[in-house]
């Protein structure tokens, strides 16, 4: 089995996708989707988002240092890809996709009532890298939703079906294959959890 050499590039697939919502000084709210996010640091707790300069969120997130990352589901596959193309200078997308603007409880941007988890964020850092200037954000609180908790109110959020994406494809994930330390752990039936992601 031969191996290709191609040239450097982002090749870390797949990536969360996550709707970034933020309010302007005015109070006008906007909303982004990106795939350039992760977790940086757990204690304390941090994560990071990467935007372009050019963008018209960039000067927003730069200015008030707040936003809200908002997973997405495969209910909000289609306004997490439209808030990805369509810029907030030509549209208001909570009005024109319906979503629901809830308020946060530590920073001024709005949280998305329809994603099943809403991570409120303070810049601590910017970061000029090249096309994408990363912002480092402390999480000053999260917010789960009800609908996804069972009855020992552990959260579930595979049961809001989450979507990540992969090379310019959005996948819903599919059957657990296992859970952290499986492969070290005994177990009792013999059987592991099943988990993939699908187109």
């Amino acid at each position: 089995m031969g191996k290709q050499l191609w040239k450097p590039g982002n090749m870390l697939y797949p990536l969360p996708v996550v709707m970034v919502s933020m309010a302007d000084r005015n109070g006008k709210y906007n909303i982004i989707t990106v795939a350039w996010t992760g977790t940086i640091c757990t204690n304390p707790p941090m994560v990071s988002i990467s935007v372009r300069p050019e963008r018209y969120s960039y000067p927003i997130l730069k200015e008030t240092g707040e936003f809200v990352l908002n997973l997405t589901t495969r209910e909000l596959v289609y306004a997490t890809d439209f808030c990805g193309v369509k810029s907030g200078r030509e549209v208001d997308k909570f009005s024109h996709l319906s979503l629901t603007p809830l308020p946060a409880d530590r920073v001024k941007a709005p949280l998305i009532g329809e994603s099943p988890v809403n991570i409120e964020c303070r810049v601590r850092e910017i970061k000029q890298l090249g096309s994408h200037d990363m912002f480092l954000a402390d999480v000053v609180a999260v917010h789960a939703d009800e609908r996804f908790m069972d009855e020992n109110n552990k959260f579930h959020l595979e049961k809001s079906d989450p979507v990540v994406y992969s090379h310019g494809t959005y996948y819903t994930c599919g059957e657990s294959l296992g859970t952290f330390g499986y492969s070290i752990r005994k177990s009792k039936t013999g059987k592991r959890q099943q988990f993939s992601c699908k187109k």
